[in-house]
């Protein structure tokens, strides 16, 4: 049903509809991408309308995010829609930010929801479903490891949770991909970051190239802080992004 789900845009769209009745389904449809030299008036009264109007402003970023995650992964649009749905969603319970979310879910599995690692870190944010089993307890067990919904609210609790025990992104970020108590992340974190950056331009609606130098694919993932660290060159999937995500956003 997932592999159904995650091919067939037709099916993907009504399940989208279904898990978010409150919400229309996104047209990913790309937006006139402002101008650089973007009249400073126009983005001036576009903040401020924005900013008495939340629900609209969070609507048009999800619409950006979206796009831009689509095409950057090729994930059909209305698949996309729901992921990026879910971690918004995701994100005001638990108190982080959703493009943090996202980032660590694009480095992680390039937004595949069916991802596993040879050491077993399975979804869309390489999770371990037999370390944290606690977790899953609360949202169908450990078979629901491949269940979106599930992979990204787990592995956000887990997320927020390194990054507050950490006391910092970076720290979070290590303890996430299972280098904490290694002198490196082999470069997980400055992924992870740079992701972000681009999706905090994306979310403002400033046109970003989806394709850049490295785009980041599939992280093979390593075992988690609980269990004895891997090879400091292999990654995990239990990051966190921005300290600032947790307390105020």
């Amino acid at each position: 049903m997932l592999a159904v789900l995650y091919t067939n845009e037709d099916v993907a769209k009504r399940v989208s509809q279904l898990l978010h009745p409150q919400q229309p389904t996104i047209v990913v449809t790309a937006p006139a991408a402002p101008a650089p030299v973007a009249t400073t008036e126009a983005v001036a009264e576009e903040t401020t309308h924005a900013a008495s109007h939340p629900a609209l402003a969070n609507t048009k970023q999800q619409q950006w995010v979206t796009d831009w995650l689509s095409k950057r992964y090729r994930v059909a649009s209305d698949a996309a829609n729901m992921l990026v749905s879910t971690a918004y969603m995701t994100a005001h319970e638990v108190k982080l930010d959703p493009l943090l979310i996202l980032a660590v879910m694009a480095i992680e599995s390039g937004l595949n929801p069916f991802a596993e690692s040879p050491v077993g870190a399975k979804g869309l944010m390489q999770v371990m479903a037999k370390v944290h089993h606690d977790k899953f307890a609360e949202v169908g067990g450990q078979q629901a490891a491949l269940n979106p919904v599930a992979n990204i609210r787990v592995g956000a609790l887990i997320l927020k949770d390194y990054v507050k025990r950490t006391g910092s992104v970076e720290g979070g970020l290590k303890t996430y991909v299972g280098a904490a108590d290694l002198e490196t992340d082999s470069g997980y974190g400055s992924k992870v970051l740079a992701e972000y950056r681009r999706l905090k331009q994306v979310a403002k609606g400033h046109k970003v190239p989806t394709v850049t130098r490295s785009v980041p694919t599939q992280t093979v993932v390593s075992k988690p802080a609980e269990a004895p660290p891997a090879k400091p060159t292999v990654a995990t999937a239990e990051g966190g992004q921005a300290a600032e995500t947790l307390a105020g956003l």
